[in-house]
């Protein structure tokens, strides 16, 4: 019977997807239980604090907060209020090597335009066709579609979501960025490509020649009016803090430092799973959904030897994921220069072991955003890395290499002398493995290939009958309105079966 609000709901994983999937179905009279194995809440987008500095484990941006977005419409339906937020315009001051003037990736469209314009000449026919795959898409996704449908009711869904405009997106569906740019004769153009490759890599995992174009179109025209990106006052944490609270008023139930170590199924479809606590007790709860907000290679060591064979095969056959390294450093103000905004990224002409690309995404607090003491800044500066080099017996060494490299290079901009250093500490995908529980540390998901994006992604309904994926891994992708979005869509089926 749809919608059977009083069955009880088991979330594995206290990220924001699996927030919100638990806070919108005890608001909708479900009987919600979400365990997490960490210490507080948030995942990837959780917060911790050292000698007076919050600082953000991964994520440090948030879009869908304007009027429409997804946080809004989810907050409005919670009665939470919207956490307070500036823009960030720019979205990102871009550094290529070499040079010392950035691309400011401007919130303002016009503004924006005439950047790209002075930046890349002779590239806005790409721009245009971009800007336009943009809207087309922008339309389809909200108006709820489910991407991968596996269902008869997905498929309603789906096809209650197109328009007209939508099928001017199909000549693309199979296409990259890069393949856009041979078209319009622009594979020539190094900026340009290095830029995309920079920008697409943060968004998709993966650069230009491998991005899905759909994919790339949004992640690359979000960051505009009446869209935009937002810095947060405080810290990314108040987006969790908020979901549990309403999650909590709902009636639902967060249990941090349990961590489920396994999920049962019995006569085909998921019926429980093992909890063990931080005491080392262990117990079985039983449930009448499972949504796992974990990564679909969690999930297939979740489920053991129940994993269908098709299903690990998939997941075995991924293209490697990315980790990440990060080093957070709590500065005096005055290491910081006037006019600095709020997100950077910088390209090196570097052989060396900082990050296999040579890229730095920067993320720098705001004067009075409450990210730290009076006089002081934080700096988080974050870079892909091979998951695998961190497996290495000489890991504190590497650690420390990675460490000094970084100040180096991120002291060509920011004055980081001995003694504007408060203080420095530094993650690698052992740590965010420790402490997110992410399969190897690895970050982002599973990067936006045609092959995994949308309607060839891996979808929230799993092949196992009340067993639901959500995160980053699933459609549309990475980022905390990324993540509501798989959420809210768990939701909605489940309501629906």
């Amino acid at each position: 019977m749809p919608g059977q609000a009083g069955q009880k709901v088991v979330v594995v994983g206290a990220g924001i997807g699996g927030l919100t999937a638990a806070a919108l179905l005890a608001k909708r009279g479900y009987s919600v239980q979400v365990f997490d194995q960490a210490i507080a809440p948030g995942g990837c987008a959780s917060t911790f604090k050292r000698r007076g500095f919050t600082f953000d484990v991964g994520a440090t941006q948030v879009a869908g907060l304007e009027p429409g977005g997804i946080h809004h419409q989810i907050f409005a339906e919670l009665g939470v209020e919207l956490p307070t937020a500036a823009p960030c315009d720019p979205a990102c001051a871009v550094y290529l090597p070499g040079e010392t003037a950035p691309i400011s990736v401007w919130r303002d469209p016009q503004q924006w335009r005439q950047e790209r314009q002075r930046q890349f000449p002779g590239s806005e026919p790409f721009w245009q066709l971009l800007s336009a795959l943009f809207d087309y898409s922008w339309r389809f996704q909200s108006r709820h579609p489910v991407l991968p449908p596996r269902s008869l009711w997905d498929f309603s869904q789906l096809i209650q979501a197109v328009r007209p405009d939508t099928l001017l997106t199909l000549p693309y569906i199979f296409s990259t960025v890069g393949q856009l740019l041979r078209g319009y004769g622009l594979e020539g153009d190094r900026r340009l490509k290095t830029f995309l490759d920079m920008q697409l890599k943060l968004y998709s995992q993966v650069d230009a020649d491998a991005t899905a174009l759909l994919y790339a179109a949004t992640a690359l025209g979000v960051s505009q009016a009446p869209q935009g990106l937002y810095h947060l006052e405080g810290s990314m944490q108040i987006l969790s803090d908020r979901l549990v609270a309403a999650l909590e008023l709902a009636g639902g139930q967060l249990q941090m430092r349990h961590r489920v170590e396994q999920i049962h199924v019995s006569g085909g479809q998921a019926v429980a799973l093992t909890v063990r606590n931080h005491q080392g007790q262990t117990r079985t709860e039983a449930a009448d959904h499972i949504i796992a907000n974990v990564t679909p290679q969690n999930l297939v060591k979740l489920l053991g030897t129940a994993a269908p064979l098709g299903y690990r095969h998939r997941v075995e056959k991924l293209p490697p994921a990315s980790g990440s390294f990060v080093i957070y450093l709590g500065v005096d103000r005055c290491a910081v220069p006037d006019g600095c905004p709020p997100h950077l990224q910088f390209l090196y002409d570097y052989e060396g072991p900082i990050a296999e690309n040579n890229s730095l995404f920067v993320s720098v607090s705001r004067l009075g955003d409450g990210r730290s003491p009076e006089g002081k800044a934080t700096v988080i500066a974050s870079s892909f890395t091979d998951i695998k080099l961190w497996q290495r017996s000489d890991y504190e060494d590497l650690k420390q290499q990675y460490s000094k490299t970084a100040i180096a290079k991120l002291s060509q901009y920011f004055d980081l002398s001995v003694a504007n250093l408060v203080h420095v500490e530094a993650a690698t995908p052992r740590t965010f493995q420790k402490f997110t529980g992410r399969d190897q540390g690895i970050v982002g998901g599973i990067g936006q290939r045609v092959s995994t994006f949308g309607p060839f992604g891996f979808a929230n309904r799993t092949p196992i009958p009340q067993l639901w994926l959500v995160g980053d891994g699933t459609h549309p992708g990475e980022g905390t309105a990324g993540v509501s979005y798989s959420a809210l869509t768990t939701v909605r089926q489940i309501e629906a079966t």
